[in-house]
């Protein structure tokens, strides 16, 4: 997709808050500091629509970007982060589970892990819930540019392992730095969206 006009279209913590003009949803969830808001930049051609910073768990709301119009691309609050008081990350989960498991327009979900290591529990318990409750998922494994190009298949093979992908899931090596990945991840995202490719 093409996209020139991308806006941040609502900010919410509660069903009440979300947009009300029904678009296709494509949603972002990765454990905090992932690239998550990077990827999200990269995608839309902007440096700084989605908010990033150095501190891991940015994003503390849901927050919907409406995409020329035709679709929204929906960040998650970061999962896993251990440093915010227990009480602020079980509102963030329960923020992220009704939005999870109440929203029709919901297409797919973009699961971010980091190319260079393991997944992690978190990591895991995500995707075993996720698949649970029957959303497609989608891997971006972020941050490919910091791996040698023959180091790319052994990666694939770890995170494919780990995370106990089945033939058929997609997962997509994605740099914000090189934007390599990027076209894919939009070719699957248009598919899944019911979109015209290169509208």
């Amino acid at each position: 997709m093409n996209v020139n006009n991308a806006s941040l279209a609502a900010v919410a913590v509660k069903k009440s808050q979300y947009p009300e003009q029904s678009l296709p949803e494509i949603a972002f969830a990765g454990k905090s500091n992932v690239g998550k808001s990077s990827l999200i930049n990269t995608m839309i051609n902007r440096k700084s629509l989605a908010r990033t910073g150095q501190s891991p768990g940015k994003t503390r709301t849901i927050n919907f970007y409406n995409i020329e119009n035709a679709l929204y691309f929906v960040d998650l609050p970061g999962y896993g982060y251990a440093r915010a008081p227990k009480s602020e990350i079980a509102k963030w989960g329960g923020m992220i589970e009704d939005y999870l498991l109440g929203r029709e327009s919901l297409k797919a979900i973009i699961m971010l892990v980091d190319i260079r290591h393991e997944p992690g529990e978190n990591d895991k318990m995500m995707y075993n819930w996720l698949r649970h409750y029957g959303h497609r998922i989608v891997v971006a494994a972020t941050k490919s540019d910091k791996i040698k190009r023959s180091q790319l298949q052994k990666h694939k093979k770890m995170i494919t392992l780990s995370l106990g992908l089945e033939e058929g899931d997609i997962l997509i090596p994605f740099s914000s730095e090189n934007k390599s990945g990027r076209d894919e991840l939009w070719s699957v995202i248009e598919q899944l969206s019911g979109l015209t490719p290169g509208s």
